[in-house]
């Protein structure tokens, strides 16, 4: 077993005091870092050029999982969210839907109201990937989830279903391998990946990593430009770094259980957090429910995709 380097943070890099903090996602031509509340529909940003005391918070009229960057469009984003998948502007957070995900039959059979958008990444040729669960305040989580694939010319797939609870989403670094965590399954699976086409070979369906601490699974991860894995364990107040063989070789140690996704920006690793689910049995923890985290790890984060578009819309 390799040696295992120990981070520990005690503080804070925000308190947003989140419902369901996810997404963190490093605008590299402002250096802005924005994440989501779920849960309260709200988009955060902070000026990283500023600090903390820049941080910014908007209501929005619907969830977001899930945000990435555009290619040839530094002015606004493409989200997944409640209904399917959407552009925001970065300034005026004016919005609009550039492609809902359910069918008719299936928005009257309950799909737009009970499903949400979850977790996404962009792969290598600009599709973007996101992973849709029942929305907890609306039904509990059970295996009606599916993953989405938007391609650049807006068509819409299904590569995976079903599912229960998606998260993180990525590739291997020669883009012949795809990382898929469904949380309640505690393991991230692999996947044989064809960057040209977009398939992936569900038969060939292998185990990539599983959690090692009972009672935790994994929740959104990172990959860091050597190929390594950092990975929040929701539920125990961890992130870990996993090698290409799935072993840990790092553990950060936060202040709070719910740890819910990492995101890098430079070799800052920034760890946003959900809301205490047991806050009367884990008082500390109850403590900086819903904070964001920065560990500087020494390592800068794999370069992420932009969503591309045939069509402007």
């Amino acid at each position: 077993m390799p040696e295992i380097k120990k981070y520990k943070v005690t503080e804070p890099f925000l308190t947003p005091n989140c419902g369901l903090g996810e997404a963190p996602f490093w605008e590299t031509d402002t250096n802005t870092l924005r994440f989501v509340d779920i849960l309260k529909k709200r988009l955060h940003t902070v000026d990283l050029n500023v600090g903390a005391s820049s941080h910014k918070s908007r209501e929005l009229p619907i969830s977001i999982g899930t945000t990435a960057d555009i290619e040839g469009n530094p002015d606004e984003f493409v989200f997944g969210g409640k209904l399917g998948y959407g552009i925001m502007n970065k300034k005026s957070g004016e919005w609009r839907w550039i492609k809902t995900m359910w069918t008719e039959a299936e928005a009257k059979a309950g799909k737009e109201d009970n499903l949400r958008s979850n977790d996404g990444a962009v792969d290598i040729k600009g599709r973007y990937w996101v992973g849709t669960m029942n929305d907890p305040p609306v039904k509990s989580p059970s295996d009606e989830g599916v993953v989405f694939r938007l391609d650049p010319d807006l068509s819409l797939h299904r590569p995976i279903t079903p599912v229960t609870i998606p998260n993180g989403i990525s590739w291997s670094l020669d883009n012949k391998t795809m990382y898929f965590t469904d949380s309640p399954s505690t393991t991230i699976s692999t996947y044989p990946y064809d960057p040209e086409s977009g398939e992936i070979d569900l038969s060939g369906k292998g185990t990539f990593f599983k959690c090692p601490i009972e009672g935790g699974v994994p929740d959104g991860h990172a990959q860091d430009e050597e190929g390594y894995f950092w990975i929040a364990l929701f539920g125990t107040g961890k992130v870990v770094r996993a090698n290409k063989q799935g072993e840990v070789v790092a553990e950060i140690e936060l202040p709070t259980r719910c740890v819910s996704c990492p995101g890098f920006a430079g070799e800052y690793l920034y760890i946003t957090s959900a809301a205490e689910e047991d806050p009367e049995k884990y008082l500390d923890s109850a403590k900086l429910q819903g904070a964001v985290f920065r560990v500087d790890v020494g390592v800068r984060g794999c370069p992420l995709n932009k969503f591309r578009m045939d069509n402007k819309s």
